[in-house]
C-alpha cells in the first residue's frame, strides 16, 4: 500500500510481533488499531487503513498462541469490520483493483485463513459486476481443479462469491453441483443466488438440502428466515425458523434478540415459544421471565424444573417487600429442590437464605402457619437430602414449630 498515512499500528504489527503467550497484548493491539482505523474520516483512507492492517495479520501473529479461542475471535471481529470499510469506500477502478491485488496477496500468505471473510465477501469488494465477473472467470478453473484432486483452494467462496455480485446465477448453481461434498459454506451461495432470483419457495428446500456432515443448523435456519423476511412473510419465517436461527450467550439475550426481529410479537408468546423449544430445561428461563416482569411465568418455571438456588433466593430477597407473593414462590420452589437434592456443594447459607425469605414473605402474607407445615413436610420426606433436613429442622425448632 502506497505510504500516504502515518499510521500509528503499524509499528505494533511487523513479522513475529508478538511470542507464543503474547496473545492477550495481541488482542489489545488489534482492537486499538481498529479504533483508528474507524475514527478516520476519509473512507478511502480508512479503506486503506483496513488492507493495510488485514496484510500485516498473519505475519505479526503466526507465533502465538491461538488455542483459547479469544485472538480468532478478536481477528475475525476485526477483519469483518474492516472488510465493510473496504467496500464501502468510493474508488476509482485502478485504485480498487489495486486494493484487491493487495487483499489477494495478503490471503495467499495467510497461514490460518484469518482472512477467509475476506474471500467470502470478494464479490462485494470487486464493487463493479464487470470486475466480479473477470475474477470469476480467473478464479474458477483453479477451484475445479481442487475439487477434482480434492485439495484446498482458499479462493473457493471468492469465486462463488464473484459468480454471486455477477448475476450469473445458473452458472453458480451448475459450478456448485460440481463440488466433491456437500457443505453450506459451499451451497450457501445458490441458495443467495435462488433467492436473488425470485425463487423463495426453491431457495429453502435448497438450503434446507445443505447441511454437511459438520455443520451447524442455526446458520442455514437464519438464512431460510432472512429470505422469508424479505419476501414480506415474517409470521412464516418466525413460524418456521426463528426459534433456530436466533442464539445468544445468554437466555436473556436470545430473548432480546428474538424480540428485536419481531416487535409485533407480545414478550409472553416469544417466551413460551423459547420455553417448549428448550424441553427439560424450562427453569433456565426463568431469570428472564422475572427481569421481563412476567412473574406468574417465572413462578411456575420455578416450581416445574429446577433453577439455580443462587437465582431464587435473590429473587426472593428482591420481591420481598414489593411483591411478597412471588418471593414466597421463589424461596419455596428454592427449599422444594434443595430438599430433592437438585443441586451440589450447598452450604447452610443457600438454605437459611430460603427459609429466612419464606419466613418473612409467609408473614406478610398472613399463611406463615401453612408455609412452615408445608417445609416440614417437605423435610419430613424420606428421600430429602440429609443435610438440608437437618438445616431445615433446627430452623423451625427455633421458631417454634
Amino acid at each position: 500500500m502506497p505510504q500516504k498515512y502515518s499510521w500509528e499500528f503499524r509499528k505494533f504489527f511487523r513479522a513475529n510481533a508478538f511470542g507464543w503467550k503474547g496473545s492477550k497484548l495481541a488482542i489489545q493491539r488489534i482492537k486499538e488499531a481498529v479504533r483508528e482505523i474507524r475514527k478516520t474520516k476519509d473512507p478511502v483512507l480508512r479503506a486503506e487503513g483496513g488492507i493495510l492492517l488485514m496484510g500485516r495479520l498473519w505475519p505479526a501473529l503466526q507465533r502465538v498462541d491461538s488455542s483459547s479461542g479469544a485472538l480468532g475471535t478478536a481477528t475475525n471481529n476485526a477483519v469483518h469490520e474492516l472488510v465493510q470499510y473496504v467496500i464501502d469506500a468510493p474508488a476509482e477502478p485502478d485504485q480498487r483493483e489495486k486494493w484487491l491485488d493487495s487483499l489477494w496477496k495478503a490471503m495467499e500468505e495467510d497461514g490460518v485463513d484469518f482472512l477467509y471473510e475476506v474471500s467470502e465477501r470478494w464479490g462485494d469488494l470487486c464493487a463493479d459486476k464487470d470486475v466480479a465477473s473477470r475474477w470469476a472467470d480467473r478464479l474458477r478453473f483453479t477451484l475445479e481443479l481442487s475439487w477434482q484432486r480434492g485439495g484446498y483452494f482458499h479462493g473457493t467462496p471468492a469465486c462463488l462469491a464473484c459468480l454471486l455480485h455477477a448475476q450469473r446465477f445458473n452458472e453458480l448453481l451448475r459450478l456448485i453441483e460440481k463440488a466433491p461434498y456437500r457443505a453450506w459454506s459451499i451451497r450457501k451461495y445458490g441458495v443467495q443466488a435462488l433467492a436473488a432470483s425470485g425463487k423463495v419457495e426453491e431457495a429453502i428446500r435448497y438450503a434446507e438440502n445443505s447441511q454437511g456432515l459438520n455443520d451447524s443448523p442455526v446458520p442455514i435456519a437464519a438464512t431460510c428466515e432472512q429470505i422469508l423476511i424479505d419476501a414480506g412473510r415474517k409470521d412464516q419465517a418466525y413460524r418456521l425458523f426463528a426459534l433456530e436461527a436466533t442464539t445468544a450467550t445468554t437466555y436473556l439475550a436470545r430473548f432480546r434478540a428474538l424480540a428485536k426481529k419481531y416487535p409485533h410479537k407480545a414478550k409472553n408468546e416469544i417466551l413460551h415459544d423459547l420455553i417448549s423449544s428448550t424441553p427439560g430445561e424450562e427453569g433456565k428461563w426463568f431469570a428472564t421471565a422475572k427481569t421481563l416482569g412476567l412473574l406468574d411465568i417465572a413462578a411456575d418455571l420455578a416450581h416445574s424444573s429446577p433453577v439455580d438456588i443462587a437465582t431464587l433466593n435473590r429473587a426472593a430477597r428482591d420481591f420481598l417487600q414489593t411483591q411478597p407473593e412471588f418471593a414466597l414462590k421463589a424461596a419455596l420452589a428454592s427449599l422444594h429442590w434443595l430438599c430433592a437434592g437438585q443441586f451440589y456443594e450447598i452450604t447452610g447459607t443457600d438454605v437459611h437464605s430460603a427459609l429466612m425469605f419464606a419466613y418473612e414473605a409467609s408473614a406478610r402474607l398472613g399463611n406463615q402457619t401453612e408455609t412452615l407445615r408445608q417445609i416440614s413436610a417437605w423435610a419430613a420426606d424420606p428421600q430429602a437430602d440429609d443435610f438440608v433436613r437437618q438445616q431445615i429442622e433446627g430452623y423451625l425448632k427455633r421458631h417454634g414449630f
